[in-house]
């Protein structure tokens, strides 16, 4: 048994997940015709990923959101050949899809150092260009953030996923006793015994109909894509977001949840998951947890009672089930361990599928020699 104590948390206060800029590759120098001089091409604007860098951070340290990059020296007698234009470039976190006006993703930036060209600086002058600078390329681009974390908590509102999150990681998210939506991600780490670090996501809540961007809709949806693994957390006594809106079971629960990630995004679907089921320290949570069960092993006996149009074309697999209480910490231990559990897996089957096809191409390679 692996035992955890849960320190860090990181809380983002005026939380920015996007952000529009002006680029602007430098002009290029003006060439020599005399002498047959090439002016100094303009410098590039590059996005590059950094450690500790928010995009709230970006937008105040540069409120006028312009980046422009240094113009190419001109031809001289002293240098024919000019010097290049000063590259300029965009510090942005981790987790950033860089897209272009019309939506197209220019590149992604995952790991610290990675860089994107986004706006290309001009030619000098010279022969080709009768010895006249070009102009820099001009963009405007849209930074996106999605959160990379290794768990993404996945339910409606009122599910406990604040408290679930305050549990795991000592931290003291908002919390009330009313269907409330968490506005922004929030980041909690899971810190076990050996050192090990798990980071977690408390995603804003989801709603009936999220995949049309009702209520938090895409902007919640989207930081599920770079999650490691999905963590289901559903109240057993179901949810009933207002008065106007139908009363949903657990299992109604898990059912519409899955069928908002497979509308946003099939490929959801495939990522490993555990369910979480909380409020278990309630009266008769027991019985109903029971039933539960019984209706996730049979899903085909029960789907019949429900709305056909938010039955999702494959039911989720969850990898573990835990009965939870965020408030008194009940089956906590259990569910870390198999977070835990389950991510060190996941990462196995990752490795043996890596070195089989690193296998298969060293066969393929030998077979072509041969």
């Amino acid at each position: 048994m692996v035992h955890c104590s849960c320190v860090l948390f990181r809380k983002y206060g005026n939380f920015i997940d996007n952000l529009r800029l002006f680029t602007k590759g430098g002009s290029g120098g003006m060439g020599y015709p005399r002498l047959g001089g090439e002016g100094g091409k303009g410098g590039d604007v590059w996005v590059v990923a950094q450690k500790k860098m928010t995009l709230k951070q970006l937008k105040d340290k540069y409120p006028q959101k312009r980046f422009v990059a240094g113009g190419g020296a001109n031809s001289r007698v002293s240098a024919l050949k000019g010097s290049k234009g000063k590259d300029c470039e965009i510090p942005v976190p981790l987790g950033i899809s860089v897209t272009d006006e019309n939506g197209k993703i220019i590149g992604e930036l995952n790991k610290e150092e990675d860089r994107v060209l986004v706006a290309e600086g001009g030619l000098g002058g010279k022969l080709l260009t009768n010895f006249l600078p070009l102009k820099g390329q001009k963009r405007i681009i849209h930074l996106d953030l999605k959160l990379v974390a290794d768990v993404g908590l996945i339910g409606f509102p009122n599910a406990g996923k604040s408290s679930l999150l305050s549990q795991v990681s000592h931290a003291k998210p908002a919390i009330a006793d009313y269907a409330f939506t968490t506005l922004k991600p929030e980041l909690g780490k899971i810190m076990y015994s050996d050192f090990k670090q798990i980071s977690v996501a408390d995603l804003p809540g989801l709603i009936e109909g999220a995949h049309m961007n009702k209520g938090m809709g895409h902007k919640f949806l989207k930081h599920i894509e770079r999650t490691r693994q999905l963590l289901f957390v559903v109240d057993i006594f179901g949810f009933q977001l207002s008065s106007k809106t139908p009363y949903r079971t657990a299992f109604e629960t898990i059912i519409l949840l899955t069928k908002e990630l497979e509308l946003y995004k099939e490929e959801l679907q495939t990522k490993p998951a555990l369910l979480a089921v909380n409020k278990m320290d309630l009266p008769h949570a027991p019985d109903k947890f029971r039933e539960l069960m019984n209706q996730l092993q049979n899903p085909k006996d029960f789907l019949h009672l429900i709305e056909k149009n938010i039955i999702p074309e494959r039911t989720m697999a969850f990898q573990h089930i835990i009965p939870i209480s965020a408030v008194t910490g009940e089956g906590i231990e259990e569910l870390k361990n198999c977070i835990r559990k389950s991510l060190d897996d996941h990462a196995d089957q990752e490795n043996d599928a890596h070195h089989r096809k690193q296998l298969l191409n060293l066969q393929i390679s030998n077979t072509v020699s041969l």
